[in-house]
């Protein structure tokens, strides 16, 4: 949008000029801090009830303008359901941006970019502005401000690292305005209607990047609640779902608030924002402050709507996704109450770290150690056997999935373990793997293994999984079995009364594994 276009034709630049639009090519420059593209930005509107936009006092806040693509989209609702209250366009459209329309930009880069698409130039009080302001910021503001460190050398708002952040002028310090003070009803020193947003992912602090980055994106959404809008929608990453990483709180929150009335979930990102993979996918919610009850949770797959329910979120201790897998364990709930997290063992039972490689020669009484490097033996006064499993048959597999629970390429799931293997009386295994169960003999042991390579069990652990790394907890569906006995898929399914669109479900999502002896892969 040209800082040239004559005047004349401001009033009706909203209505008149849509394509191309920048807003969605920007949408897939970035996997650090998304840009949303406006068909999102939409389908979150279209949560929202219709009327805010006929209303000349509704006010919207965008706590973390990237593009401004929240806002311009806002403007357009405005400016269609306004018409009857104020019938002059310029004075409809200099309501609507003075009165009703806030932002808070992340950098002053996206400042600029935010004016430009809401106002059609980077300066509100410009000759080209669709409406004058008397400053040059209009309502779309960013101010710079530094982060305050601790003695520990993190920051007390966003826990940012002080090596990594304390930084000069000519570099961004990503301290953002929203979340670095106590009070963010005095920004603008008002109350909001509805704040909206897709906020900054994650801060990358020194400790690599994805799950090992520091989440930030529920800070955001503290903040927003200090507000107490009357509508909250946000776009954020789907790990919340099972928490982790700082997020235990958070899920614990949003899932027995009772608040949220909709989730609308994509597995893959890249349904979402193409081009994009962040890993557990994708969610965008709506919490009301007067809303008390069960919400609609919507499955998307390739940007199609394929299951929608209306459930508590606080059903189990993990948020379940998918709509199908909550009637799945339904069901296996209503057959079995034991389930393997009682038996897995917590991590590195035998105090041996993944760095440990052991020796390659065997000595009299030495144990069979399996690391990472493979097979080599370690001497006994080495481990320490706290569980007291040495002397007994262990299944063990790696404690990191390869593959993980990422989509292909197709959009399925295949939930892949690297190693799956029993370990004999006298053979043990750094933390590189979980101990799953022990026994006294071989048999069982065996069958556990075997029952841990059925799709049956592999869709119940990735219900419980948003990346890579499992532990103990991760295994609450999993139903415990009799393991006198092998267990087959279709044995499992018989058991469970699953129906035929179940078990496709589960058959078409899981990719098999051979059965017998150890897998890699």
């Amino acid at each position: 949008m040209a800082d040239n276009i004559s005047t004349g034709n401001l009033s009706g630049l909203y209505e008149k000029v849509y394509n191309p639009d920048v807003l969605s090519c920007l949408a897939n420059l970035s996997s650090d801090e998304v840009f949303t593209p406006p068909e999102i930005v939409n389908k979150m509107l279209d949560m929202l009830p219709q009327e805010l936009f006929s209303s000349p006092d509704t006010k919207f806040l965008d706590p973390a303008v990237k593009t401004g693509v929240f806002l311009r989209e806002i403007a357009k609702r405005l400016i269609k359901g306004l018409e009857a209250v104020i019938p002059d366009r310029q004075q409809r459209i200099d309501h609507i941006f003075k009165n009703q329309l806030y932002g808070i930009a992340i950098t002053e880069l996206t400042s600029l970019l935010s004016r430009r698409s809401l106002y059609c130039s980077k300066y509100a009080n410009s000759a080209f502005s669709v409406t004058h302001f008397e400053n040059s910021d209009g309502n779309i503001r960013f101010k710079r401000i530094p982060h305050s460190f601790d003695k520990s050398g993190r920051c007390i708002f966003c826990g940012a690292s002080e090596t990594q952040y304390d930084r000069g002028e000519e570099r961004e310090y990503y301290a953002y305005e929203w979340i670095h003070t106590l009070h963010p009803e005095e920004i603008f020193g008002m109350k909001f209607d509805v704040i909206i947003s897709n906020p900054p992912y994650q801060l990358r602090d020194g400790g690599g990047t994805g799950s090992s980055a520091m989440p930030m994106y529920h800070e955001f959404v503290y903040q927003a609640f200090k507000m107490k809008p009357r509508y909250l929608t946000m776009i954020v990453p789907s790990r919340w779902f099972a928490g982790g990483k700082g997020l235990d709180d958070f899920r614990n929150m949003m899932l027995n608030s009772g608040k949220i009335s909709a989730i609308v979930d994509y597995a893959n990102s890249a349904d979402c924002f193409p081009g994009v993979t962040i890993a557990g996918g994708i969610c965008y919610f709506l919490w009301g402050f007067d809303y008390n009850g069960e919400c609609k949770v919507v499955n998307m797959s390739a940007g199609e709507q394929i299951s929608s329910t209306i459930r508590k979120l606080n059903e189990y201790p993990i948020f379940v996704r998918d709509n199908t897998a909550v009637q799945i364990i339904r069901k296996i709930k209503s057959v079995s109450k034991q389930y393997l997290d009682n038996i897995v063992h917590s991590r590195n039972c035998f105090n041996l770290f993944s760095k440990e490689i052991g020796h390659n020669e065997y000595i009299k009484e030495d144990c069979v150690l399996y690391s990472l490097n493979g097979k080599s033996y370690i001497t006994k006064n080495e481990i320490s056997d706290r569980d007291n499993l040495l002397n007994k048959y262990k299944v063990i597999m790696t404690k990191a999935m390869s593959g993980g629970n990422k989509p292909s390429t197709d959009g399925t799931y295949l939930v892949i373990s690297s190693t799956m293997r029993v370990l004999k009386p006298n053979e043990v295994c750094t933390e590189t793997y979980l101990c799953i169960g022990s026994f006294e003999n071989e048999i069982e042991a065996n069958n556990l293994c075997d029952y841990m390579k059925t799709k049956f069990f592999r869709f119940l652990l990735l219900q419980a999984l948003t990346s890579i790394n499992i532990s103990k907890d991760k295994f609450l569906f999993v139903p415990l079995q009799d393991f006198s006995k092998p267990w087959t898929d279709s044995e499992l399914y018989e058991k469970y009364n699953l129906t035929d669109e179940e078990i496709n479900f589960i058959e078409s999502m899981i990719r098999p594994m051979d059965l017998g002896g150890e897998n890699n892969g």
